[in-house]
């Protein structure tokens, strides 16, 4: 797979996209990243990229003919691609949208500053506009970041272990299971005596009634969405927990 990364701040994206799993991604072949400087396409002796808000307004807007000329240097030495501009209009991104995302062969990531983008260029070169949560970043490359690193553990051997992904919290609408590891006992606590019984039936079953138990305490919102995802054996295992009548109300009441 491939990313290309249309930003007027290239350093920022160095470091990060140079470590852990995205470095040995790189390493293996399984994704290549691009980084294009906007500037590099501004066209005046400054090097603007951005200019006065027509109407008058507070801040700057990124100026639509270093952003064409970027993108489509971009699209002429990779490939057409899906065009993403990192943008707080954009739809939530999630680990649907990740899956989503990860079945494109090349995605182009337009890094927004200031007040936004010219909706002319929008309007002509955006595919998909995506925010990554209701808060204020100073610019769209920490948004640009997590996609490729949430995008790039989603795709075949990326991971070391096959079944990681498949299990990670957002996996499906759960959150993931208390984890435990050496010591056993730490400060008195000592780990649940199924993780070392070695019944990986047993320990399966309580991982995910803790998971369940751990959502509905911290974000009921997602055992709502997840209700009619459960199979017949974990209901059965829910409603001996408990549990299922504190699901099944949550869902009424909605």
């Amino acid at each position: 797979m491939f990313f290309d990364i249309l930003t007027i701040f290239p350093d920022l994206l160095d470091s990060p996209l140079n470590e852990s799993i995205i470095r040995r991604a790189r390493t293996g072949g399984q994704i290549q990243i691009g980084i294009t400087n906007i500037r590099d396409f501004a066209t005046d002796k400054h090097s603007m990229t951005d200019d006065r808000p027509f109407g008058g307004g507070e801040g700057m807007v990124m100026k639509p003919e270093p952003l064409a000329s970027a993108l489509e240097c971009v699209k002429n030495m990779n490939g057409t691609g899906h065009v993403v501009l990192l943008s707080p209009q954009g739809r939530q991104y999630n680990q649907q949208v990740a899956k989503e995302l990860s079945r494109k062969q090349h995605l182009i990531l337009i890094c927004g500053r200031y007040e936004g983008v010219d909706k002319r260029f929008i309007d002509a070169a955006v595919d998909d506009e995506i925010s990554i949560g209701d808060y204020i970043l100073t610019g769209g490359e920490l948004a640009a970041m997590i996609i490729v690193d949430s995008v790039t553990r989603i795709l075949p051997g990326v991971l070391g272990c096959a079944d990681s992904a498949g299990k990670d919290t957002f996996s499906r609408k759960l959150l993931k299971h208390p984890q435990y590891t050496r010591p056993r006992n730490f400060n008195g606590v000592e780990v649940p005596d199924v993780l070392l019984s070695g019944d990986h039936a047993g320990i399966e079953r309580y991982r995910f009634i803790e998971s369940v138990r751990r959502t509905l305490e911290r974000r009921p919102d997602l055992i709502i969405q997840e209700y009619g995802s459960f199979s017949k054996a974990e209901v059965k295992l829910l409603k001996k927990h408990t549990l299922f009548d504190q699901i099944k109300k949550l869902h009424t009441e909605q």
